[in-house]
């Protein structure tokens, strides 16, 4: 309620948007970042003309509604980002004021500027108070990102109370030592004020804008207003009837109208779809002119790949030098930016370890916007959420790198992509107890583990460089899901029978037998040859060599395709050098990590916690001797343990 006059302000001066084509590229953005305030953006949706009814306004936080608890992007058509955890949203904004300044300096030519809008935000204390938005703030004002404007909601209560319990800080001199300019208001009602200081804003060019608005939480509501009560608990029966009395409603009567409301949106939904045909018609003009660039723009605003982007993945032969599957990686990765000219990203101040720099392009900085390179800092977390902006921006796909460890640092906004539906790569090295010296601190034995129980995530873990190119092929197909590559830093060799297309099934026989097999082994990444050594030290047993790049994509595959990998019947052994919780499902024994890893040479570490050759062919002798002939039961035709509810 004390937000609402910067929603009405925004919502009538200043945003262009169009209910008629609520993808139309050249919208205005806007993001609630306090999404808890939902009810408040999903009024405007309603009243300015999107697919909003009524009837929708009423099954607020209901199952399979338009408008759910937090905002959804998938769910309710305007709603750019999903918002909830707190920062997210501001920080999302980032990614996308920085998509709208690449692209615009890419197609942008003079008298044709075809990119051209703001992001607009609204956040509260508890966006500024969580660290994220320190993070991607910071990185906002050294880019210099003129086009992002935030309306802070300065209302001086959090949850449990005054925010001077725990937020003391003055924001207005951090956010100038972050290079943004800070307007101020002492009256959050006063709507002229406001649209003055948007209009300062919108011309500071060279700065992002954060304008501090003192807000009165419930206003409008005389018996709760400025209190920390009013923040997540409904007003109830009697304080509503006040409320309404107090601003000239009918108290008897809910999600009431005003006709002359109705009237004024209805007026601005009008010039909304107006703002659109006139963008498609500038873009008719735009492709006239320039016709490569125009159908450069059109293929990347419908989501479309070029035609013939995979032909232009590496491959590679058995005798090929060995590399670690970063390097390999780090060619996959410039062939793709050669072919997908939408591609941009960067890294957490680890270039040279992630190998993540494209020859094809400069920094994107302030000087320099066309660039595709982003030099991120060490701001894993904020790096994540910023990649989630530029992904909900559209026009653009997304990666961002780090050590695989250090993903732990940037879960929250990994999993927001997971559930936003987000094509964004991320390319994760130094992923095992393999990286040796640095030690268990960043050593990922859990974060495999991890990621593979979120959902709607893919895991790419490729052990030569056919099944790097496949696991970039792959990533690219998912138009509707993040991936990880967990890529290593030692090197290994190119396997026989290893292929780029293999890897869409997820796991494959890397290494076949005649005949049934008495024993499968199945493994990942860099644990590929020690498996295959393994192999060669079980001397005569008829031993199959399973790879698996990546479970999700497996456990897609067909039942028969499935069990055609994995036999009833036939142990199944994995090797990984990661935890080992998650294996089960496949395979019968695990040789994995129980426990934090070990600093010391990788010679050293790997023998500590048994990955040698050695070990895994004992193991191997073990779980033969422990089924004695007999068949191993299945672990993939089985049921799984998802419940299901009846009649559904």
């Amino acid at each position: 309620m004390g937000c609402a006059p910067m929603a009405h302000t925004l919502w009538s001066k200043f945003m262009n948007y169009s209910p008629a084509e609520p993808e139309w590229f050249d919208r205005d953005r806007f993001v609630l970042s306090n999404g808890h305030a939902c009810a408040l953006q999903y009024s405007m949706l309603h009243l300015s003309g999107y697919d909003v009814s009524l009837d929708d306004l009423k099954l607020f936080r209901q199952c399979d509604s338009k408008t759910p608890g937090h905002p959804e992007n998938f769910c309710t058509a305007g709603v750019e980002v999903s918002t909830g955890p707190l920062g997210q949203g501001l920080s999302n904004a980032v990614g996308m004021a920085m998509a709208e300044a690449n692209l615009a300096a890419t197609f942008n030519k003079e008298g044709h500027a075809i990119v051209d809008h703001y992001t607009y935000v609204i956040c509260g204390d508890g966006c500024l108070q969580e660290g994220i938005t320190s993070e991607t703030c910071s990185l906002a004002g050294h880019l210099g990102l003129g086009k992002l404007i935030c309306l802070y909601d300065d209302n001086l209560i959090q949850i449990d109370g005054s925010t001077d319990l725990a937020f003391t800080e003055d924001v207005k001199m951090r956010y100038e030592a972050y290079n943004w300019q800070v307007l101020e208001m002492a009256d959050g009602t006063d709507t002229d004020a406001m649209a003055k200081c948007i209009e300062e804003a919108k011309a500071c060019t060279d700065k992002p804008t954060m304008i501090k608005i003192r807000t009165v939480i419930g206003e409008g509501c005389p018996s709760k207003q400025g209190s920390h009560k009013v923040h997540g608990a409904p007003l109830g029966a009697d304080a509503l009837k006040e409320m309404k009395t107090h601003l000239g409603l009918d108290p008897e009567e809910s999600f009431q109208v005003p006709a002359d409301v109705a009237d004024f949106y209805g007026g601005l939904k009008t010039a909304g779809v107006a703002k659109g045909e006139a963008w498609n018609a500038k873009l008719a003009a735009y492709v006239a002119a320039f016709p490569a660039e125009g159908a450069e723009l059109q293929r990347r605003i419908a989501g479309e790949l070029p035609a013939d982007w995979e032909s232009k993945m590496p491959s590679y032969a058995v005798g090929d030098s060995a590399a670690a599957t970063r390097k390999w990686s780090q060619l996959s990765l410039n062939a793709l930016a050669e072919a997908v000219p939408e591609l941009m990203g960067g890294s957490a101040d680890l270039t040279p370890s992630n190998l993540t720099a494209l020859n094809c392009s400069g920094d994107f900085q302030k000087d320099t916007p066309v660039g595709r390179y982003i030099r991120f800092g060490v701001r894993e977390h904020g790096m994540a959420a910023i990649c989630n902006g530029i992904a909900a921006h559209g026009g653009l796909v997304p990666y961002c790198a780090t050590f695989l460890n250090f993903i732990g640092y940037a879960l929250g906004a990994v999993r927001v992509a997971a559930l936003s539906r987000f094509r964004i790569l991320y390319i994760m090295t130094h992923d095992s107890i393999g990286l040796g010296e640095d030690g268990p601190t960043h050593q990922p034995v859990e974060m495999l583990e991890s990621l593979r129980a979120m959902p709607n995530m893919f895991v790419f873990r490729p052990c030569d460089g056919n099944e790097v190119a496949g696991s970039y092929i792959e990533a690219m197909k998912l138009t509707n899901s993040p991936s990880v590559f967990a890529l290593s830093r030692q090197g290994m060799p190119v396997q026989p029978g290893s292929s780029a297309a293999s890897v869409a099934k997820g796991a494959y026989t890397l290494v076949g037998c005649e005949g049934t097999p008495d024993l499968i082994i199945a493994a990942t990444g860099s644990e590929m040859q020690l498996a295959v050594e393994a192999k060669e030290a079980l001397g005569d047993k008829k031993v199959v060599l399973v790879s698996m790049p990546c479970w999700e994509l497996f456990e897609m595959q067909p039942m028969d395709y499935q069990l055609s990998v994995f036999p009833e019947g036939v142990p199944v052994l994995s090797v990984e050098a990661s935890g080992s919780k998650g294996w089960e499902r496949f395979s019968h024994l695990a040789v994995g990590m129980e426990r934090f890893g070990s600093s010391g040479p990788i010679k050293a570490v790997y023998p500590k916690f048994g990955f040698t050759k050695e070990n895994i062919a004992e193991q191997a002798k073990g779980l033969l001797a422990f089924y004695g002939g007999k068949p191993a039961p299945s672990k993939i035709n089985v049921p799984k343990t998802t419940f299901v509810v009846p009649g559904h």
